[in-house]
């Protein structure tokens, strides 16, 4: 049966009895960076006071003044948390390319199977031939079970369209997911993506900049601009060329960038202000220079590493160099096919190093900051929407990433 969407929550609702309150803060804080990534405020054994969908009150239960809500939930030692916020996904696809997953089992590498025609090609064929209105069904139903996950805030790019009607095809769809969900989305153009079959690369890039992006433009249909910069797709000139012509529509820049091979795309993208840069399994000294210098987010993908094999992101010295950290899923058909953000918490918890007060922050805090969302999204604050979950029952956040894998939610508020 087809997930539904539940009506935005009203009135008063009490949670009490909750072990542990996490991410509250006095007012909302944009980026965290270094020293700072190890602060998670947290209150024990806590009320939330939730009215008309914001957060109207916190505090320590010994604190509680009396309180007429119209529900109470005991939280009866369970935590609440700010949703997650997945600042990186492609959930806008047709199918599934589990064909090669198993091609992948065999033995083949990413490339190998690109050159037999899978990989993004692929799914640009598949999207061709599904109609828009069931796109559009298989995203919501996609999103439904990422916001049972605990996901409360997603940025959803484009790029399996790779022709002018299926570029505004996938970002018409995802405008309309905008306005059927109870939860912030951000649309992403990523017409550079690939490049299709019979085009050279030059002249797809005259198709992207001169077609695409002034009629994205004209309907307001992209938040953002992005690019896969990589060795066999597009290159640091391309990157340039796309951020000067994004900035004339006033569009912000995000950047693929250094998943296989470093071309210095990051210093490019951190001249052109890009808000984040994402990727970054193979990191350079001038890349670390160059993000040191900005305020580009660096949004790390551990479950795309986990999925194709591949190094992991230097997640706990992007910290240490004092570079801002998000961490978010790449949900997408071919090479991050999970929408589970707790598992994206532990496997950078597990494989790259990071405290379990750091991987939240980098999921919740920082991870709104790359979608300019720092006064809706990824924190506890009186008056911002209540986007929280409430967990299974659990003595302590650093659960969360220990058990790995797993679905810790309970109920979701929003």
């Amino acid at each position: 049966m087809p997930l539904r969407i539940k009506p935005k929550q009203t009135g008063k609702i009490l949670i009490r009895n909750i072990r542990q309150l996490v991410q509250v803060r006095p007012e909302p804080v944009g980026l965290l960076r270094g020293f700072a990534m190890n602060d998670l405020p947290v209150l024990e054994n806590a009320y939330l006071l939730i009215e008309n969908g914001r957060i109207a009150d916190f505090g320590r239960m010994e604190e509680m003044p009396v309180i007429h809500a119209d529900e109470t939930v005991d939280a009866a030692g369970r935590l609440v948390m700010p949703a997650w916020v997945d600042s990186h996904t492609h959930t806008v696809f047709a199918a599934s390319r589990y064909g090669e997953f198993m091609d992948k089992i065999k033995g083949l590498s990413y490339a190998e199977i690109a050159a037999k025609g899978g990989g993004i090609l692929n799914s640009a064929k598949q999207l061709e031939a599904v109609p828009e209105d069931e796109l559009l069904d298989r995203a919501l139903q996609r999103v439904l079970r990422m916001m049972q996950y605990g996901t409360g805030a997603l940025e959803i790019k484009s790029g399996y369209g790779l022709s002018v009607n299926g570029e505004l095809k996938m970002l018409r769809v995802i405008g309309r997911l905008k306005t059927l969900l109870p939860i912030p989305v951000k649309a992403t153009f990523l017409g550079a993506h690939a490049i299709p079959e019979g085009m050279s690369k030059e002249d797809y890039m005259k198709v992207v900049l001169d077609e695409m992006l002034p009629e994205i433009a004209s309907q307001n249909l992209a938040d953002y601009v992005d690019i896969f910069c990589e060795k066999g797709y597009f290159n640091v000139t391309d990157l340039e060329l796309l951020a000067e012509k994004a900035g004339k529509y006033g569009l912000k820049l995000k950047a693929h960038v250094n998943q296989f091979t470093s071309l210095g795309g990051v210093a490019t993208a951190v001249k052109h202000e890009a808000l984040s840069v994402d990727h970054l399994e193979v990191m350079t000294e001038t890349d670390f220079e160059a993000l040191e210098r900005s305020e580009t987010i660096a949004t790390v993908l551990p479950g795309c590493s986990f999925f194709l094999k591949i190094p992991y992101a230097p997640a706990k010295r992007i910290i240490e160099r004092n570079i801002p950290l998000a961490l978010a899923t790449d949900f997408n058909p071919g090479s991050a096919p999970s929408w589970n953000m707790n598992f994206m918490v532990s496997l950078a918890c597990i494989k790259q190093g990071l405290t379990p007060e750091q991987a939240i922050n980098a999921a919740t805090v920082n991870a709104a900051a790359a979608m300019e969302l720092s006064h809706e999204a990824g924190q506890i604050v009186r008056g911002m929407p209540a986007r929280v979950f409430m967990t299974i029952p659990l003595n302590h956040y650093g659960e969360i990433p220990y058990y790995f894998a797993t679905r810790p939610v309970d109920r979701i508020f929003y």
